[in-house]
């Protein structure tokens, strides 16, 4: 009988999103989510946010990217805060930890910039790893139906304080 090992973990290098980087996050994105994605309410944020390819990160192993954090400039209630999404990894590499380890960098590079909150659509059982709880009621107002329970915010700061209003341009 022979033992079976998993297969090891491919070395990640994590960087900031380059403009020629595009293409393969659009792809990967399409890959991960579908044509489904466009009805989203987390779409119609995209619509009006500003992108942020300095904070938003890629999960590459050499040349094969495989995954990505995405973060856009918002305000909610008037407060300058980050909005991230879409998040996706490759089929293969999911349940590896990879994405959140993109998560956190995106918020490590969101915090070094002086940002003071993330926000994102997601499940509270998978981002609550990485420091995401349900906003409050509906402190939080998207642009668009949404289980509320669902709204999760991470403050980067001790001092940030609660986070009430609409998700508005930045």
């Amino acid at each position: 009988m022979t033992a079976s090992f998993p297969a090891p973990l491919p070395v990640l290098t994590l960087q900031s999103e380059r403009r020629q980087d595009g293409p393969l996050v659009d792809a990967l994105i399409a890959r991960a989510f579908g044509p489904g994605r466009f009805t989203k309410v987390s779409e119609r944020v995209r619509e009006f946010a500003t992108f942020a390819p300095e904070m938003s990160v890629c999960a590459w192993s050499g040349e094969r990217l495989l995954g990505c954090a995405r973060m856009w400039h918002v305000r909610v209630g008037g407060r300058p805060v980050m909005f991230l999404g879409p998040f996706a990894v490759e089929l293969g590499e999911r349940n590896a930890g990879f994405g959140a380890r993109m998560i956190t960098r995106a918020c490590e590079f969101a915090a070094a910039a002086g940002e003071t909150h993330v926000v994102l659509v997601g499940d509270e059982a998978y981002f609550g790893r990485v420091g995401f709880a349900t906003a409050p009621g509906r402190a939080v107002v998207l642009p668009g139906p949404v289980d509320q329970r669902r709204v999760l915010v991470r403050a980067l700061t001790p001092d940030a304080g609660e986070l009430a209003g609409p998700v508005e341009p930045a």
